[in-house]
């Protein structure tokens, strides 16, 4: 059982809650305190020229870029490179569409299920329509830096805070007009400017990433994405039925089959995946036990988020198989069960080595110095397509290793693997660059508020 005590005035000044929830959140407690102290807030509101979400429309989505303009939920928002999942909804029926769309150093914060969850916009990003479950923060860079004020509500502390704000059971959510009352600490100018440059650092690593991961996939997506063979049937032996689990279903035999095709006819080299595969497994599938302290352990989901450090969530390291969610370096890891994720590709770099990863997550051991290439083969909007060919299950759509062996890889010429090999790997360099910068800022706000926990 947890007790606190709470001063009369904090209850009238927080429109009378008496939640034990409200009051005992650990963001709230070190915030109260600090104010406690007198040491200097503004809110949220006060800090920023307009904190909104956008209208509650009907969504009419299209094919074609060109009738409309890419869509994100405040799901998809996190992601690494949100165009890679964005839906295309029709310019014609989208109203409002100055206010929808999302602008350059804006600051985002998901608002509805999954609550907190913030996002700065970089220029790669300014036009995209976005979610009315996305709350949407202008900052006034005249009165505070946005980079210092997004590195606070990425902090910890803030999310914690935001938490105290919830409505609903459900689904939980949080309004605009409640989110500009949020205390927003006012470091000095000093601190504010050096967390300002290093979010600024952070997001120009994040984007230079993306161009470079973008043009890397696009060589396969050139090659062989807009090419079909119209397949409408396809005969199948019995003999190659049941060299794979006997699967009957048109999906596999037709589309992976048409796939297959547009590769081998291609009139480019190719190898079986598995040639290259040395390990391709699953790892523990035990009960979980989760500690304050242990080793980091992310999801799928998380794997997709541009910043998965930030996940804390930990498991005791004397729970059995621990050692085998670990995932190291160069490592490429595929989302082998779920839906919208199911296929998603994934290269582990310098700041995701050692780290948990949970079983949904298919690991796939080949040599480091074609982890890159095959990583941008897959990650390709092709690649995906080819991996989700695989499919099979209802309940729980699911990819098997075995699947996954009998992919065929273009071999591209020396100069063009090299080339994609280096964009991959710079790419991933600059994401690690990235995340490094957003945690030191991060860590910079939270030790200041440390300091300002005076007894």
């Amino acid at each position: 059982m947890e007790i606190t005590q709470v001063k009369s005035k904090t209850i009238i000044r927080s429109s009378h809650i008496l939640k034990p929830s409200y009051h005992m959140n650990y963001g709230k407690k070190r915030i109260e305190t600090a104010i406690y102290n007198k040491f200097p807030f503004s809110t949220l509101g006060e800090v920023c020229t307009s904190v909104f979400t956008g209208g509650i429309f009907k969504r009419v989505f299209v094919d074609d870029s060109k009738f409309g303009d890419p869509y994100i939920s405040a799901q998809h928002m996190m992601n690494t490179n949100p165009l890679d999942v964005a839906k295309i909804i029709s310019k014609k029926y989208t109203p409002k569409q100055d206010e929808m769309s999302l602008k350059e150093n804006q600051i985002l914060v998901s608002c509805a299920g999954t609550i907190g969850n913030v996002r700065l916009i970089s220029k790669d990003l300014e036009g995209i329509i976005g979610s009315q479950d996305i709350i949407r923060v202008n900052p006034n860079n005249s009165k505070i830096p946005y980079g210092y004020l997004y590195a606070y509500l990425a902090s910890k502390t803030a999310y914690n805070y935001m938490q105290s704000y919830i409505y609903g059971s459900v689904v939980p959510r949080i309004e605009p007009k409640t989110l500009s009352k949020l205390p927003i600490p006012l470091l000095s100018q000093q601190k504010q400017s050096q967390i300002h440059q290093f979010i600024v650092e952070g997001s120009k690593f994040r984007q230079e990433a993306n161009e470079l991961m973008n043009i890397a996939q696009m060589k396969f997506n050139d090659l062989f994405e807009a090419k079909h063979c119209n397949i409408i049937s396809f005969k199948q032996n019995s003999k190659n039925l049941k060299m794979f689990q006997h699967r009957l279903d048109a999906s596999y035999n037709i589309y992976k089959q048409e796939l297959d095709a547009i590769i081998r006819e291609s009139g480019i080299p190719y190898k079986n995946l598995g040639e290259h595969i040395n390990k391709i497994f699953i790892p523990n599938r035990g009960k979980r036990v989760y500690v304050k302290e242990g080793l980091q352990y992310l999801s799928t989901s998380d794997l997709s988020s541009f910043n998965p450090t930030g996940i804390d969530k930990y498991l005791s390291l004397k729970m059995a198989g621990v050692d085998t969610l670990r995932v190291k370096k160069n490592w490429v890891l595929i989302a082998r069960s779920g839906q919208e994720i199911l296929g998603s590709t994934y290269l582990i770099g310098e700041q995701l080595n050692n780290i948990g990863v949970n079983e949904h997550a298919l690991r796939v051991l080949v040599n480091e110095n074609i982890a890159p290439y095959i990583y941008a083969f897959l990650s390709s909007r092709f690649g995906r397509k080819y991996l989700r060919a695989g499919i099979f299950g209802s309940a729980i759509l699911t990819i098997n290793e075995d699947y996954v062996k009998t992919l065929l890889l273009p071999e591209l010429d020396d100069e063009n693997k090299e080339l994609i090999t280096d964009l991959v790997i710079k790419s991933s360099i600059l994401f690690d660059q990235a995340i490094i910068k957003e945690n030191q800022a991060i860590e910079l706000i939270e030790k200041e508020i440390d300091l300002w926990q005076v007894s």
